[in-house]
């Protein structure tokens, strides 16, 4: 079985639901963010960078959720959530991986803490340009939602949509969440509706963004 540390509702949600979704829950060791236990000496031996999450695979651990989704893609073929390799769908999925891992997840993380990369002083600045950069983001996937859905990739689900999802979710308490982009919110209301998202909210024990 394949271990994973996770937080709920954090970065780990996606490996956590895109797992549930293959058909194969991982076994949990929960990190707590909130009294450190992510900066741990035995947590940073697994993930020097201290954040989750981390996902252990036949005893090694690896980091970095896109990365994650693209490993589990491989070690569960079957599951068809990657295009096969050398094709354009192919390619669009690592480009889009990269695109948020790159261009959405960092500003989500100035939004929520604006005093990491700007100090307390420009605190309101950082966030402000946080937001415009998300929702830039989002006005450039919800075009081509529109023109080319209803998933990232088309008309089947692959693994950077359950990035996009996590991603989205995260916006729930923005002044303009995801859920406001008419395409997104219907890529959202069809993510939501799996099996696998109710399984992943009961056992992370989230409460909101149900519908």
């Amino acid at each position: 079985m394949d271990l994973l540390y996770f937080a709920p509702g954090s970065a780990s949600l996606c490996v956590h639901w895109m797992l549930l979704d293959i058909g194969r829950p991982p076994e949990l060791r929960r990190v707590d963010l909130a009294a450190g236990e992510q900066r741990g000496a035995e947590y940073l031996k697994l993930n020097p960078a201290g954040v989750v999450p981390t996902l252990v695979l036949d005893g090694a651990a690896y980091n970095e959720s896109g990365a994650l989704l693209l490993m589990l893609a491989d070690r569960y073929p079957d599951a068809g959530l990657m295009p096969p390799p050398g094709t354009a769908a192919r390619n669009a999925a690592y480009q889009w991986l990269l695109l948020m891992a790159n261009g959405l997840q960092p500003p989500f993380r100035t939004w929520f803490y604006p005093h990491e990369p700007a100090g307390e002083a420009a605190s309101d600045a950082a966030k402000a340009a946080a937001g415009q950069r998300i929702g830039a983001f989002f006005d450039r996937v919800e075009a081509h939602l529109a023109a080319n859905g209803p998933y990232l990739l088309g008309d089947r689900v692959s693994a950077p949509d359950f990035f996009l999802a996590m991603l989205c979710r995260w916006s729930r308490n923005m002044p303009k969440p995801a859920t406001e982009w008419p395409a997104l919110r219907g890529f959202i209301d069809r993510m939501r509706a799996r099996p696998s998202f109710k399984l992943l909210c009961e056992r992370e024990a989230l409460t909101e963004w149900l519908a």
